[in-house]
This record gives structure tokens, sequence and C-alpha cells, in this order.
């Protein structure tokens, strides 16, 4: 296996991710997770470990779809935890990610909301 880039600060998960999708490495992806993050796709489901994240990027990028990089909104970070963001360029919504410093220095992804979640996002119990 080829020595990839790391994250050295978790906004840079996002730019890995498009990068490595655009180069159809679904390996590439799954690395930038933790062994059990987990990653709310497709619509509605839950995808559970590394390897599952792996065969589910390998579905996606059986299509050859192009991913465009969004900026990202502020990160909010806690010790050896952050919470990332982007707005969907289309403006359904924003996506959110929490990653996680490793021993090494790095970060990895731990929860993953790929979808836009849509705003005005309401915490708190619904009706």
């Amino acid at each position: 296996m080829s020595q990839q880039e790391t994250a050295r600060v978790p906004e840079d998960l996002t730019r890995l991710v498009v990068e490595r999708a655009n180069a159809g490495d679904a390996a590439g992806i799954a690395a930038l997770y933790e062994e059990g993050a987990v990653m709310a796709h497709p619509p509605g489901r839950v995808t559970a470990g590394r390897e599952a994240i792996r065969a589910l990027w390998e579905q996606v990028l059986a299509h050859a779809p192009r991913f465009a990089l969004e900026p990202p909104l502020p990160t909010l970070v806690s010790g050896d935890v952050a919470l990332t963001s982007t707005p969907a360029a289309d403006g359904t919504g924003v996506r959110v990610q929490v990653a996680r410093r490793q021993p090494d220095g790095s970060w990895l992804r731990l929860l993953d909301q790929p979808e836009p979640v849509p705003a005005p996002f309401r915490p708190g119990p619904q009706p």
C-alpha cells in the first residue's frame, strides 16, 4: 500500500475525500475513517466499519461521479474531537462530520452525515 497524505487538521479530511473520490480510490477514502466509523449513507441507512465504508464507496465510485470541494463552515474542536461541516453547494442543507485526533496527530472521521441535513435543523423532540 502506498503512503498517502494524512489529515493534519480536521478540515483536511473533506479535501482528501474529494481528491480520492475523483481519483476513484475507495480504499484511500476508507483509510480516512476510523475502524469503527459510522456513515449515514445510503439515505435512511447506516454503514458501519471501515471495510463496509470502503465497499460502499466502491459502489458509489463505480458510476464515476465527480465531486466538487465545498467550502467548510468553521470547525469546532474540543480536545481530540472535532465537528466539521460544509454547506451543500445546491443549498439543500449542511453535511456534518465528527473527526478524532489519532495518536500520531493525524485526524480520521468517526461519524459522517454526507447527505445534507435540511436547513433549518431543529434539534430536540419532534411532534
